[in-house]
């Protein structure tokens, strides 16, 4: 009942920005949440959101560098990525949790995923 397109990837050197976007369509779930997987790497949790109240989570990686909103009338979700490192490439995943209690941060906690969005950083 609910599909997430993401984009805004690309090519960036380290130190500068990107921001990515998440669109919802169709029910939208409780809790949105950005993960990222490399190569070779398990598919980890980065930043998480809920569609209603003021709760967010950040991963301690990007804590201080990465910040997730939302915009509920359009049903999309961004994360602005700034002071980007090389350790920051990965594909970068949107995903979609029932849950209407709290952010998580494991994978099997979300029921609908995007399809990605490549960021690569260079050194």
């Amino acid at each position: 009942q609910v599909q997430l397109v993401e984009s805004g990837g690309g090519l960036v050197q380290a130190g500068g920005s990107l921001r990515l976007s998440c669109a919802a369509s169709g029910r939208t779930f409780n809790v949105m949440g950005w993960f990222r997987q490399a190569p070779g790497k398990e598919r980890e949790f980065v930043a998480g959101i809920r569609w209603s109240g003021s709760s967010t989570y950040y991963a301690d990686s990007v804590k201080g560098r990465f910040t997730i909103s939302r915009d509920n009338a359009k049903k999309t979700v961004y994360l602005q990525m700034n002071s980007l490192k090389p350790e920051d490439t990965a594909v970068y995943y949107c995903a979609a949790d029932r849950s209407p209690y709290t952010i998580s941060h494991t994978t099997e906690s979300y029921d609908v995923w995007g399809q990605g969005t490549q960021v690569t950083v260079s050194s």
